[in-house]
C-alpha cells in the first residue's frame, strides 16, 4: 500500500480559563490551512492530544479517498505538549502536526 506524505495540519491546544464548571478543560482545534477541520475539549491534556491525532488521521485518509482505519486509541495515545511539532503515522497516512503559532505566514500578495 502506498504511503502518503507531505500532509501538514496546524493545531491549537490550550487550557480553558475557569468558568462555571469546577474542573480543568483543554480546548483543541485542528486546522488544514485556513480551514478548521475539527475542534472540541477534553478534561486532560493527553486526551486532547489523542483527539487531535485521531481526527488528523481520519481527515487525512478522507482527503485522499482512503478508508480510515478503525480508531486505535492506543496508537494515538500519549501527551502532546502545546507548542511542539509531531509527526503522525497511522495507516498509510503520514502527516505533521504543527502548532498554529509556528506555521509560516501566508505569502503576501505582490502588487501588480
Amino acid at each position: 500500500m502506498p504511503t502518503v506524505e507531505g500532509l501538514q495540519f496546524g493545531y491549537a491546544l490550550h487550557e480553558l480559563p475557569p468558568g462555571r464548571l469546577p474542573f480543568r478543560r483543554w480546548r483543541w482545534e485542528l486546522w488544514h490551512g485556513a480551514t478548521l477541520v475539527a475542534a472540541g475539549w477534553r478534561l486532560a491534556r493527553p486526551d486532547a492530544g489523542r483527539a487531535l491525532r485521531v481526527h488528523a488521521a481520519e481527515f487525512g485518509h478522507r482527503l485522499f479517498g482512503l478508508p480510515a482505519p478503525e480508531r486505535d486509541h492506543q496508537a494515538a495515545s500519549g501527551d502532546l505538549r502545546p507548542g511542539t511539532a509531531e509527526r503522525l503515522a497511522i495507516g498509510p497516512i503520514t502527516c505533521l502536526l504543527v502548532p498554529r503559532a509556528l506555521e509560516p505566514p501566508a505569502a503576501a500578495a505582490s502588487p501588480a
